[in-house]
């Protein structure tokens, strides 16, 4: 059983680190539109403030949670963004504060859940190092779109091996929304931890070292492709083997309809700062593993 402690403090740090991003913004600064098509720098808030508060729900109230789902059956093409868009609208003072209460309290519950405990959620249960796996993916993601739109190059940091680990096990998964029959062979992915945050040679390994296919390539860069933050073609991922290829080119870490992707484009300064936002409610790990699975809402 995971110990759920290391991820709820990766996910506090996580956090924090986006609230440094936007807390200090005017209320223009609010509106900057983000790479996710008709999404703002609010929206990209509202939407991780209303996720943080469903958490919260399945953690506290399991049949309100049930209630929440029911809403979401007969909503499903809007349920998500009508989330972000009514919380957008408020004033960026109250949106912070709803966000840091939101996710203060969801912190509290997840580390006070006895051992043991699942989730409900949109799809099959979760663990709480499950949950809180989540919503860190969901968090770097839409804090990278809070990024870009602002112009800010992020430090990357350890925490996203977290990131890294959701986009393997969700390999299948990104097979089958393709409507592809995924290779029957596990592959070897081998990922070189962001500068600083391990020792020289490092390298964050997934499945069998003997494997046929292989992918390598900066950690980042990995983070970026599979929650299609970044097109392929801006990215410096190696692939061995024609499934291992085709894989880099499908990849992605949340449940859902893969959208149209991110035009490949480079900037001079080596950052890359297009995009589409892809419409999902859960991370792709519920689907793809039958034990631990995790979620997120994956919007922007």
């Amino acid at each position: 059983m995971a110990d759920p402690e290391p991820v709820l403090d990766d996910l506090a740090d996580e956090t924090s680190a986006l609230d440094g991003l936007v807390a200090g913004l005017d209320e223009q600064g609010w509106r900057t539109p983000t790479p996710a098509p008709g999404w703002t720098v609010a929206h990209q808030i509202a939407h991780l403030a209303w996720t943080d508060e469903r958490a919260l729900l399945a953690a506290t109230d399991p049949a309100g949670f049930a209630r929440e789902v029911e809403q979401a059956l007969a909503a499903v093409d809007r349920h998500v963004d009508d989330g972000a868009e009514e919380g957008a609208r408020a004033h960026p003072a109250d949106l912070l504060h709803r966000w840091r209460e939101g996710r203060t309290a969801l912190d509290a519950a997840l580390r006070a859940a006895p051992a043991g405990t699942r989730l409900p959620w949109f799809g099959p249960p979760m663990s709480i190092a499950s949950m809180a796996t989540a919503r860190l993916m969901e968090t770097w993601a839409h804090g990278q779109d809070v990024a870009d739109a602002l112009s800010v190059r992020r430090a990357p940091t350890a925490r996203l091996r977290h990131v890294a680990r959701i986009g393997v096990r969700a390999r299948d998964y990104a097979h089958f929304v393709h409507g592809l029959q995924p290779p029957g062979e596990e592959f070897r992915v081998e990922l070189t931890p962001p500068e600083g945050t391990a020792p020289s040679g490092t390298v964050w390994a997934f499945g069998p070292p003997g494997a046929a296919q292989s992918v390598t390539g900066p950690a980042e860069d990995f983070c970026l492709l599979v929650t299609r933050r970044r097109n392929r073609a801006d990215l410096a991922l190696s692939a061995r083997g024609a499934d291992a290829d085709r894989w880099l080119d499908i990849a992605q870490a949340f449940a859902g309809p893969p959208g149209r992707g991110r035009a490949p484009r480079q900037e001079p300064s080596g950052e890359h700062r297009t995009g589409q936002r892809e419409p999902a409610e859960r991370t792709a790990e519920q689907r793809a593993t039958a034990g631990e699975r995790a979620t997120a809402g994956e919007r922007g």
